[in-house]
Order: structure tokens, then sequence, then C-alpha cells
């Protein structure tokens, strides 16, 4: 399930969601809603493999990941995961839910 919205300084963000209403994505700031729909667009063409994810630990010891582009531009970051298996499994989640969108 995809959610776009508008945020209060004008841009634009998206979340992809799982079946069970939790977020697996929530994208950059994006400037108009053609940009949200290029991206979209995008992810249906994208052969996710692990290069298009970086995995990191914040400040609180949280697992999350970033989702980049081919080209290397961050699309999006997950929400923080307790532990590694956790943010590993919402990566898969995150593939199952893109390739629902085709």
């Amino acid at each position: 399930m995809i959610e776009i919205h508008t945020d209060t300084d004008n841009t634009y963000r998206f979340n992809l969601k799982a079946e069970n209403g939790s977020t697996l994505l929530t994208s950059v700031p994006l400037s108009d809603k053609f940009e949200v729909d290029k991206i979209l667009r995008k992810l249906n063409t994208m052969r996710l493999t692990r290069n298009h994810f970086e995995r990191k630990t914040n400040t609180d010891g949280k697992f999350l990941f970033s989702l980049r582009d081919n080209d290397g531009r961050t699309i999006g970051h997950s929400e923080p995961y307790d532990s590694e298996a956790g943010m590993e499994n919402g990566i898969k989640n995150l593939r199952e839910q893109i390739k629902s969108l085709l």
C-alpha cells in the first residue's frame, strides 16, 4: 500500500506500508507529485539487490536501512528496528511489497 502526503513545507513524501499497516519505507522529501510518480515507477522497474540497501545503526542502537536507486541516490528510509534480524525482515517485506505494486 502506498500513502502520499504533503509536508508543511509543501514537499511530498510517500510511505510504502506492509499489509498489516506498518511503515516499511518513508521517502525523502520530493518537490511535487510528478516526482513522487516518477520514483514509484522507477521502483517498479528496479531489480533490488543487496547494494540498493544501506544498513545502519543509530545512536540508540536501533537498526535501520536506506533504499538507494541505481545511481546511488537515496529514495527513502526505514523505521528503526530493535534487532538486525528485524531490519533484514523489513527489507524482505519491502521487496515483496514493491513486487506487489507491479
